[in-house]
């Protein structure tokens, strides 16, 4: 991770919420630094279609939006304060609330100034059935995030082993040097896998891989064949591996696992956290 900055859990109250914030507590406790939990409150699902003053009917439709309004800051604030507490007892050594109206782009944009890493959840409060929430929102969320996206899955497992997605591009060569010298990776078992058919050709990209990664104990390196999605899912079952990390842009097939339609694939896929380094 970057040598400034906190880490930043995105949570909406959804069944995610609470690995997301255990997740960000592990992070912001390895890294020492602050846990920034945020909840950003979508725009209206109402719009108010007239401004009539006069109007008896429309008076009272503003008034119901200026509850409901009011309800939902207060939902998202119990929603923080809970999370806070949680990741206190998690370890985290200190712990900042926001609560944000609005597009949730606009509020990540934001929130990621002063961050090091952005965590989310697979699904949102509604799943895939409301625009603004995080699970249909995931790929933007990796396309529009200048920082590194940590997708937390369904329960936080303490982490022991940690897999990097290797196809020797330039997000991956940097998804390494980051390794190298990030304190969250510290006393973790890592393995390097590289997706290709050519045995050979992985070969030679895995130890260069090695070279990269500068561990100073034993990294254990596969070359397997087939559909990267596939080959890293079977990889993570097969190793019992508890974290991917990978790269958001490749040149190779491995790219599309992330900015093409094969996002949603890789995630229901690979039911681990995934780190998606920028």
């Amino acid at each position: 991770m970057p040598s400034v900055g906190n880490v930043v859990a995105m949570i909406d109250g959804s069944v995610y919420s609470t690995s997301v914030c255990d997740h960000a507590a592990w992070l912001s406790r390895r890294l020492d630094v602050p846990l920034v939990l945020a909840h950003v409150i979508g725009r209206r699902d109402v719009e108010l279609l007239g401004q009539g003053e006069n109007n008896e009917l429309m008076q009272k439709l503003k008034e119901v939006d200026g509850h409901r309004s009011e309800l939902l800051e207060a939902i998202g604030e119990q929603i923080l304060a809970d999370a806070a507490e949680r990741a206190l007892s998690a370890g985290a050594p200190a712990v900042h609330r926001r609560l944000r109206r609005g597009d949730l782009l606009d509020a990540l944009a934001e929130l990621e100034v002063d961050s090091r890493c952005i965590v989310i959840g697979k699904r949102g409060a509604a799943a895939d059935f409301a625009k603004l929430h995080l699970g249909s929102n995931i790929e933007r969320v990796v396309r529009a995030s200048r920082v590194h996206v940590m997708v937390a899955s369904r329960a936080f497992v303490p982490i022991k082993r940690f897999l990097v997605a290797y196809d020797g591009g330039p997000t991956s060569v940097k998804a390494l040097k980051l390794i190298s010298r990030s304190p969250v990776y510290d006393h973790l078992e890592p393995h390097i896998l590289t997706v290709t058919n050519d045995e050979a050709e992985g070969r030679k990209a895995l130890i260069a891989a090695e070279e990269l990664l500068n561990w100073s104990g034993k990294v254990v390196t596969t070359v397997a064949s087939g559909a990267p999605e596939k080959a890293i899912a079977d990889y993570v079952e097969n190793r019992a591996v508890d974290l991917v990390v990978m790269g958001a842009y490749g040149h190779s097939r491995v790219r599309n696992l992330l900015v093409g339609s094969t996002t949603s694939q890789m995630m229901q896929s690979c039911k681990i956290p995934i780190v998606i380094v920028r």
